[in-house]
């Protein structure tokens, strides 16, 4: 991914690990659009950073999207990079569900990230360059079992995003999937203040740092933090990462 000189769509981005990678990426000299479903934060983000602009979508909407990207392209027609941040992880006891969280998850983690993609990639076909990333989660590859539905919506995003990379593999699209472990955000209640969370501003340096050197293996943007957790399984470790993740060491 070129680093500068874009036009990025961030979904999620007045918040947490979207709103450091609209501040990073503005910074480089790129155009950024964020999303997010509160108007409020988003504006005062966009009034703190002079260029950038910011229109109002709940993913999980999945019908509000064609409308949505018709009016985004006739804004910003030079649009070549999507980064499908946009995200909800709630704990759930599955002994006693609540399926609207479940559909929750499931409409904004998987249908809304896989619906704008879609309606989005005539256009991108059509640039010189452009980029997809997909923000999964190092728990797609090892779970915390106390999130069983957000980690199977980022597991089914990963997988489609191996298969979109495949399909356009022919293509001007480079397809990115950015799989993060947990960083210090209020995406969860109590993750910003846990000691074990990455500090949000290390994990933002470090994810900057691979995109400009091109680090970016298999199409995977990750921090050395979530590596344990991405080859697990492939070192013979799962059962001992899946014990660490769940507190039972």
């Amino acid at each position: 991914m070129n680093i500068t000189g874009q036009t990025i769509l961030i979904t999620g981005g007045g918040t947490g690990i979207g709103r450091a990678l609209a501040e990073d990426l503005h910074a480089r000299g790129n155009q950024i659009i964020i999303t997010g479903r509160r108007e409020a934060p988003l504006k005062a983000f966009v009034e703190a950073n002079p260029g950038m602009a910011w229109a109002s979508l709940d993913v999980a909407n999945t019908g509000s999207l064609p409308a949505f990207v018709s009016q985004l392209l006739s804004d910003h027609p030079s649009l070549n990079v999507v980064i499908n941040n946009a995200g909800v992880m709630v704990s759930e006891d599955l002994n006693a569900p609540d399926l609207a969280v479940v559909d929750a998850m499931l409409t904004t983690n998987i249908s809304g990230p896989i619906h704008l993609t879609l309606a989005l990639l005539p256009h991108l076909r059509q640039q010189a360059e452009a980029t997809i990333i997909n923000v999964t989660s190092g728990l797609a590859f090892v779970p915390l079992a106390a999130t069983p539905t957000y980690n199977a919506t980022k597991a089914a995003l990963h997988s489609w995003t191996q298969s979109l990379r495949h399909q356009l593999r022919d293509t001007a699209i480079e397809v990115l999937e950015l799989a993060p472990p947990a960083v210090a955000t209020d995406l969860m209640p109590g993750h910003a203040e846990n000691p074990s969370s990455m500090p949000l501003q290390a994990y933002r340096d470090e994810v900057m740092a691979l995109i400009d050197s091109g680090q970016t293996p298999q199409g995977e943007i990750l921090v050395q933090r979530v590596l344990p957790l991405r080859h697990a399984e492939s070192t013979g470790r799962w059962a001992e990462v899946f014990d660490l993740v769940n507190g039972l060491h």
